[in-house]
């Protein structure tokens, strides 16, 4: 099945030059170094180096608690982090600079994934999150790389859909040195796929600390504009328009979760970030085209409605929002985030609707109840506080794995 696998990629090669190039309009991020994706490499080799794959801008921001462990408790290795999309690159330029070693993931064609390893000889690998492919997975165990799993989550619905290709799923999940699962359904599901030394290590989202200055920087942007803000975090395609038609008595901020959409949905806003940081006050909709800022926007917003929730695509992160301590609202589709959603539901931290119109209807009536929006951010903080610890976790496998 592999072998048909890899066929595949190789006729699809010229279609994926052609989309890269296509992306590329938007973020030119996606026509640089397109060499990487062929595993040709040209940034330093140091002699000890720990490769964390993580494939766009969440995982990236996820991964902050085990690449900063991993820098102390490790001092003798570099971290080379690689990603797949450009806004995951941008992410790990401004969230980590020169403390990693940044490159894109080579095309998981054999030879490419070879020359990827040969090039940069890592002694561990850490694949973040749901990062699963077949030809990667199999080279690290040809090549002695010991390969672990970090973060990760596994919905019935993606189970479902490794079970239809199980014969070319099943050994990818079995060469796995180490799974540090989220939870204890995601394990038992990664479990069934055939993984092996699975643990349950937690989320090390609720690890990430909040940027204070940039929630500072938001709490103050909110004072000085003296008008409620409801914030639209991490939207998908479709998504802004049906929570827009719901008339609200607050300044909304909508931020798109790709950039490539910015100017997009700026056809739905009166100002924009980038162009005109402080909206007028006759402003209904601003527009957050920056990246790297959600810290920001969260300090400033009264609520926040969490996107990639109002149709079936899994929801997205929701823990920022609760370490802030906002007020959450999300749709009936938060899959890809169930065991926080489920958490932030029982504590009271968040309020889980029915669809976009419910969504905003909801965000108006918190807006009129500051205690109970300080009810619901305390117990947002508090869950992230109860629930810190993962970090420490991942980092005894990787001493592990890596014989310390």
């Amino acid at each position: 099945m592999r072998l048909l696998y890899t066929l595949a990629l190789h006729l699809a090669l010229p279609f994926a030059l052609l989309r890269l190039w296509w992306r590329g309009r938007a973020e030119p991020g996606y026509r640089e170094s397109l060499g990487e994706r062929f595993g040709l490499y040209d940034q330093d080799r140091p002699e000890r180096l720990i490769w964390l794959h993580a494939v766009s801008v969440g995982e990236a921001r996820a991964a902050q608690p085990l690449v900063r462990g991993l820098a102390a408790s490790f001092p003798n290795h570099q971290v080379l982090m690689t990603c797949t999309t450009a806004a995951g690159r941008d992410t790990i330029r401004q969230v980590y600079g020169e403390s990693v070693i940044a490159a894109y993931l080579p095309y998981d064609l054999p030879w490419a994934v070879q020359h990827f390893l040969e090039y940069f000889r890592p002694r561990l690998a850490i694949l973040m999150e749901t990062e699963v492919w077949p030809n990667l997975v199999a080279a690290c165990d040809r090549n002695e790389v010991p390969l672990m799993l970090a973060n990760a989550r596994l919905s019935a619905h993606s189970a479902a859909g490794y079970r239809r290709w199980a014969s070319l799923a099943r050994p990818a999940f079995t060469a796995f040195r180490a799974v540090c699962a989220q939870s204890a359904a995601d394990a038992e599901r990664l479990r069934s796929l055939g993984a092996r030394n699975v643990e349950v290590a937690g989320s090390l989202k609720f690890d990430v600390e909040p940027d204070e200055s940039k929630v500072a920087a938001g709490r103050e942007w909110r004072r000085e504009l003296g008008r409620d803000v409801v914030l639209l975090a991490s939207t998908r395609e479709g998504e802004e328009a049906s929570l827009l038609q719901q008339a609200i008595d607050a300044l909304v901020v909508v931020v798109p979760r790709h950039p490539r959409r910015f100017d997009e949905v700026a056809a739905l806003a009166q100002s924009r970030r980038t162009r005109q940081p402080r909206p007028a006050i006759g402003d209904r909709v601003h527009l957050g085209d920056t990246m790297g800022e959600m810290a920001f926007y969260y300090g400033a917003c009264d609520v926040a409605v969490i996107g990639g929730s109002f149709a079936p695509l899994g929801g997205q992160n929701l823990i920022e929002a609760l370490a802030v301590g906002a007020p959450v609202i999300c749709g009936p589709h938060m899959f890809n985030f169930s065991e926080a959603t489920e958490l932030a539901l029982q504590t009271g931290a968040a309020v889980q609707v029915a669809d976009a119109a419910a969504a905003m209807r909801e965000a108006s009536g918190l807006l009129k109840d500051q205690d109970r929006r300080r009810r619901m951010g305390d117990a947002g903080k508090a869950l992230c506080a109860a629930h810190r610890g993962a970090t420490s976790r991942h980092l005894q496998v990787c001493r592990r794995l890596l014989g310390l």
